[in-house]
């Protein structure tokens, strides 16, 4: 797989996106499952809290700077020495790092995290180490880091920093939590999320519990302790082992959150910040997932726009309306819910209304996805054959040719679990919002309301809520926008930038999740020069 279609299929799923979910021409919200994923993926917020989250205004709490000082209970931690060896990549180093599994009771036992770098390929000195994250939660930023980021990102980066990456507690290779086996995967990813009767309600909420008792039997320890606000932490203690005095970071979707809470956290060690499609932590999970829903409208119509446009759009022509496209798609899922369709897959999967959906929303992230899904949807439309799609959904839930699937989704309802009640703690909640959703987007709204309901059954308490976050007495940090954003919409970008009390908002007019690394010379022009020169972008810079 090359860098740039690495860093493309990683947009692909989150994202973040709600929260799941950059790269070039492109990385990624919060639920599982077909669209039970996309809350996961999509960077919803959700947890098994009892009472869902209200879904009203922007949270007034500001998250609090921890004291400037070491704990000393944390002092051997922050004093360990990394022990570098090969990672099977030419080129990586690879080391284990220990962290308290509990930052209240660090003495309760250790989280072993996998960590990997590129040294600077430059003559002139260092200018430290550059940590990356492509978001998720749940996405492997070693993975990320190998196959894009250290190979991938401009040449000038590369020669005056050393590429970092650490997979977050709970995700790939730091302790992954587990849920399911690959063939329970299959049955959670086909579910009904558009459930039609109280029978197929019951399905659905039975496959939350299963999925949600699997993580606990699997990994209950761990669950406690997968929070953003403890991976946040955990980067503190890399920064000072790879002996940086500040923190340099280039963070998508969920990775801007995780990069805003350790501004947040420790502000007077924020060195050059970069938060790319920037998520908004001032809201609550049913806003969220209801403002992401929003936008993966506003994805639909840029794609409906763009597809009537090409001779192969199998929903339309020209003159069509992107109203009438959504319309014709809604039509195609609801014959797929009634008759699945084929698709050649070894393990005998069928096409049906979930996996269909789920390869369309796939798509989203990404407009240089939008031909691959036109060949999809023509193949399924007009010749009856659903792999194309079923190839989509599988790049969404990391599902590979064996068979087997990544811990992406797994993490991704963690984290996301644990960092904010549930946005509904019952099916008749969902129904009584199922109009706002639907009114939000005709097309992926019911199936985005019900999925926002799988933290209501999550084995453990959210520890999170919603709050701001001001870093007050950081360095500058660049917030980055897209004004047709799917997974992170743009006002969150703007939301965020308001908050940080040192935020400077870059813009990019345009489609897609994330910008950095996607083609405009303009917004990779102005990150480069603040991560070379500490020169942040102009107040109200916008790019195309």
């Amino acid at each position: 797989m090359t860098a740039q279609s690495y860093a493309r299929q990683m947009h692909i799923r989150r994202t973040p996106r709600p929260h799941l979910g950059p790269r070039p021409r492109s990385r990624r919200p919060r639920a599982v499952g077909a669209l039970l994923a996309t809350a996961a993926l999509l960077l919803s917020a959700c947890s098994a809290a009892g009472t869902a989250s209200s879904g009203a205004g922007p949270a007034d709490a500001a998250l609090a700077a921890l004291p400037r000082s070491t704990p000393s209970a944390l002092a051997p931690y922050y004093a360990q020495k990394l022990s570098w060896r090969g990672c099977g990549v030419p080129g990586f180093q690879c080391a284990t790092m220990k962290a308290p599994l509990d930052y209240a009771h660090p003495g309760d036992g250790d989280v072993r995290l996998a960590v990997a770098r590129k040294k600077a390929t430059g003559k002139a000195k260092p200018l430290g180490s550059l940590l990356v994250n492509p978001g998720g939660p749940g996405g492997s930023a070693i993975g990320y880091l190998e196959q894009y980021a250290g190979i991938g990102y401009p040449a000038e980066v590369r020669a005056r920093y050393d590429m970092v990456a650490v997979d977050p507690r709970g995700v790939a290779r730091s302790e992954p939590v587990e849920c399911l086996g690959s063939r329970q995967m299959d049955t959670y990813t086909q579910t009904d999320t558009t459930p039609d009767d109280h029978k197929e309600t019951d399905e659905l909420v039975d496959a939350y519990k299963k999925f949600a008792e699997g993580c606990g039997a699997h990994s209950a320890n761990l669950l406690r302790h997968v929070s953003t606000v403890e991976a946040a932490r955990d980067m503190d203690i890399l920064r000072a082992v790879l002996g940086d005095r500040k923190l340099t970071y280039v963070g998508a979707s969920y990775g801007t959150f995780l990069g805003a809470t350790y501004a947040g956290l420790f502000p007077n060690r924020v060195g050059r910040l970069v938060l790319d499609g920037a998520m908004d932590p001032s809201l609550d999970a049913r806003r969220m997932n209801l403002d992401q829903t929003a936008g993966f409208e506003t994805a639909f119509q840029s794609f409906a726009k763009d597809c009537v446009q090409q001779p192969d759009c199998p929903l339309g022509h020209k003159g069509t309306s992107p109203a009438q496209v959504g319309a014709n798609l809604s039509a195609f899922f609801k014959k797929l819910d009634a008759h699945p369709i084929a698709t050649g897959d070894a393990d005998g999967r069928k096409l049906g209304e979930a996996l269909a959906t789920t390869g369309v929303i796939a798509a989203m992230y990404d407009e240089g996805s939008w031909a691959q899904l036109r060949e999809a949807l023509t193949s399924a439309m007009k010749e009856h054959d659903g792999a194309g799609l079923l190839v989509l959904s599988d790049s969404y839930y990391e599902r590979d040719a064996d068979g087997r699937y990544s811990n992406l989704m797994f993490a991704n309802a963690a984290v996301n679990c644990l960092d904010l009640p549930s946005g509904f703690s019952s099916p008749e909640q969902v129904e009584k919002a199922l109009p706002s959703f639907e009114k939000a987007s005709p097309v992926f709204g019911e199936g985005l309301a019900w999925a926002s309901l799988n933290c209501a059954y999550w084995p453990v308490k959210p520890t999170g809520a919603p709050h701001r976050i001001v870093a007050k007495g950081a360095a500058p940090i660049v917030v980055v926008g897209t004004t047709r954003d799917p997974a992170t919409p743009y006002h969150w970008a703007q939301s965020l930038s308001h908050q940080l009390a040192s935020g400077r908002l870059l813009t990019y007019e345009g489609d897609g999740h994330t910008a950095y690394g996607r083609g405009s010379d303009c917004i990779d022009s102005a990150i480069d020069t603040f991560l070379l020169r500490g020169m942040p972008p102009a107040k109200g810079k916008r790019c195309t």
